[in-house]
């Protein structure tokens, strides 16, 4: 994907349950001063310094630290188009430390950078050097659908600047829309590399020896989900022993009444063909904002490989409302990610596989606060002796006969605001509808995923600008923007039509 350059004023109406979104030009573009309004800035997710980010680039591993690059364009507030690769490093993908633009755009005829992915060239096959980081990404020198091509850029400082290999693709449009996003792996089995890329309703496949030059070898077709972008491909270890290839793009399945977020399918992969298990794909993510997303390899300090974790993240955007938020404003900066998810593979009762996530573990290591409310009985709503705007909710929900029950979360003073996430019927769900959001149509206000049972075990993760719901072991996770005014803080327990426990009820605060 790419990103683009308009932006829009964020406007809470007086109600505070909708928001006035009026197009802005760069005349109006210019950020108010701290003093001028409250921070809307996470806390504890990743944002980008200044001005636009958009599509996560999958990160990699070198010399003991996770780069992670992103797409960035430092002339958002402007209304100039177009997006550079910005890098930032980090060693436990909760802290991370700005590096400034690697990869920039407009330096070619081919203009600016789009989305791709990064490797590290151990064995030289490129020819420019042991351990150089090559990058192969889309570019569109005319800005269209037919020109998308993919371009290489290789390093040889450990990533942190990069040289254009000519101004000639590497890959060329065969003549289509829709060419882009190059996901590239190694397959060490047979001495090549693969790459997927998004061909509209494909993921190509292609081979390459030396990153240069590529042969396009098959394809998978999945129609009914958009086009699809951002393609993945991994393979992965379940506990049980059974090892999996899963294919993943970002899709937009909302017309179908499914996500726009994260498909992904488990089967194999022969190097050439990738075979599904089933027709029809999971979402490793039901909310409405957790798109672009990549995945990556777990590393040891040391640099061992984990065969049965993978971590994920995700931008916390949409494209229909991609240029709403109120952090262009207060804070100059439009730009948040997910909090970073270790993924791994396992087995329902059915025998269907399927991909579990829960936030990173090195979270633990930044909490600053602890706040213990125990068990909790709640026939109706209870409101908490708890107050903040970003922070962990984890508890576990249990009942012997109710229609529903789970959290408020941001409740304004008068309790007339607030964001619901819990359980109904036999669906789980995340409903923004009563807080200030992204959404102006109205229409994609709550995320449902099945559910069912008399108990659930709810992990939230909540911060200034984004709701992150992880539910029982984290089969189905909803993300989804939001924008609560700063002065809703409060946090109440509810059930429908009958009386729940909420066990362990913690509540965890990080600084970072």
């Amino acid at each position: 994907m790419r990103g683009i350059s308009r932006r829009a004023l964020f406007v809470g109406s007086a109600a505070g349950a909708t928001a006035a979104l009026l197009p802005v030009g760069p005349a109006a573009a210019k950020p108010k001063s701290a003093a001028a309004c409250a921070s809307y800035r996470a806390e504890y997710h990743f944002t980008v310094p200044d001005q636009w980010k958009n599509d996560p680039q999958r990160p990699v591993w070198i010399d003991g630290e996770y780069h992670y690059y992103y797409l960035y364009n430092a002339d958002y507030t402007a209304g100039a188009v177009g997006t550079a690769w910005r890098l930032a490093t980090s060693s436990d993908l909760v802290s991370f430390k700005d590096r400034g633009v690697a990869v920039p755009k407009n330096t070619t005829a081919n203009g600016d950078v789009w989305s791709g992915s990064a490797v590290v060239d151990t064995g030289n096959t490129a020819g420019f050097g042991a351990g150089a980081v090559v990058v192969l990404a889309t570019m569109s020198p005319h800005d269209g659908d037919a020109d998308q091509a993919q371009y290489l850029y290789w390093s040889t400082d450990g990533g942190r600047t990069f040289t254009n290999y000519g101004t000639d693709p590497v890959l060329p449009n065969p003549g289509g829309r829709d060419f882009r996003d190059p996901k590239v792996i190694r397959d060490e089995e047979r001495g090549r590399w693969v790459m997927t890329l998004a061909e509209n309703n494909k993921v190509g496949f292609y081979h390459s020896a030396d990153l240069k030059s590529w042969t396009y070898v098959s394809g998978f077709i999945k129609d009914g989900i958009g086009v699809l972008e951002c393609p993945d491909l991994f393979r992965l270890t379940a506990s049980d022993g059974t090892a999996k290839w899963v294919l993943g793009v970002s899709a937009n399945g909302k017309g179908s009444g499914l996500p726009n977020t994260y498909a992904y399918w488990t089967g194999s992969f022969d190097g050439t063909t990738f075979t599904a298990d089933a027709p029809d794909p999971q979402w490793l993510d039901h909310g409405w904002d957790w798109y672009g997303a990549v995945t990556f390899e777990k590393r040891s300090s040391g640099g061992e490989l984990d065969q049965e974790v993978r971590y994920a993240i995700g931008w916390l955007n949409n494209w229909d409302y991609a240029n709403t938020a109120p952090t262009i404003d207060c804070d100059g900066f439009n730009g948040t990610d997910s909090i970073v998810r270790e993924v791994s593979l396992k087995r329902d009762a059915s025998g269907v596989y399927y991909l579990a996530s829960r936030p990173v573990t090195a979270l633990d290591d930044h909490v600053s606060r602890t706040v213990d409310l125990g068990d909790l009985e709640v026939t109706g709503t209870r409101v908490l002796d708890y107050t903040g705007i970003a922070y962990e909710l984890s508890c576990e929900i249990s009942w012997d006969q109710l229609r529903g029950a789970g959290v408020q979360l941001r409740r304004s003073p008068d309790g007339g605001r607030h964001i619901d996430a819990g359980v109904y019927g036999d669906y789980a769900f995340l409903n923004r509808r009563g807080t200030v959001n992204p959404d102006a149509t109205g229409r994609w206000q709550e995320s449902h995923s099945p559910f069912s049972g008399d108990r659930v075990r709810l992990r939230i993760l909540v911060d200034r600008t984004s709701v992150e719901m992880f539910v029982d072991d984290g089969r189905y996770v909803h993300s989804s923007e939001v924008f609560p005014y700063l002065l809703d803080t409060g946090i109440a327990l509810f059930s429908i039509d009958g009386t729940a426990v909420f066990e362990n009820v913690l509540i965890r605060e990080f600084a970072v």
